[in-house]
């Protein structure tokens, strides 16, 4: 009877041990941190309309550069990745691609607003400029603590004890992280600076 107790107590700490419990914590954890992502993605998708009608009204002329902004918001907001897909790189990567390229195009809208100083002083436009500043800044806070969450879990699950409970309970398979896939992708556009240079 006591050697029977001994091998439930030694059986029970060998597998929590094992990642039983702390692989998927961590997991639930790096899905957490991916929703906060997008979550900042999709306040950036929000605020994108009504930029873009802002500007309209004083720079009507720039129709083509509205016009890639509203197709980059589109193809962004097009590509939906869910947690099961935050291990398969190829998925990852085009949705990755598509955000950066709806940076890109806020980038080109910010030259077409350097040429209209009138409008940097449009009230409406000022509030909305200052919501995507600090969206911008959400979303790398929220991809840098995403990036940290995947670091550890991939870690966790490939490391001794725990790569055995990751394999044998869960096939556990690691995590994409964010990388920049263009130059200056991974930092948020410097909208601070285009409104001190359109003033």
């Amino acid at each position: 009877m006591r050697f029977r107790a001994m091998t439930v107590l030694f059986a029970a700490v060998l597998l929590s041990a094992c990642g039983l419990n702390s692989v998927p914590t961590a997991e639930e954890n790096a899905k957490a941190k991916w929703g906060e992502v997008e979550n900042q993605y999709q306040r950036r998708a929000d605020l994108i309309p009504n930029l873009v009608a802002t500007v309209k009204g004083f720079a009507a002329q720039e129709e083509r550069v509205l016009t890639q902004v509203t197709e980059a918001r589109s193809r962004a907001t097009s590509i939906n990745i869910t947690t099961d897909d935050l291990s398969d790189p190829a998925t990852f990567e085009r949705f990755n691609a598509a955000q950066n390229q709806l940076t890109q195009a806020l980038g080109q809208l910010r030259t077409v607003v350097e040429n209209y100083p009138q409008l940097t002083s449009n009230q409406n436009f000022l509030a909305l400029q200052s919501q995507l500043e600090g969206t911008e800044n959400r979303i790398t806070i929220a991809r840098r603590d995403y990036n940290e969450a995947v670091q550890a879990y991939n870690t966790r699950i490939r490391t001794f004890p725990d790569a055995i409970g990751a394999r044998i309970f869960y096939g556990a398979k690691p995590l994409t992280p964010f990388k920049a896939t263009t130059p200056g992708a991974d930092t948020a556009p410097p909208v601070d600076r285009l409104l001190n240079n359109a003033n």
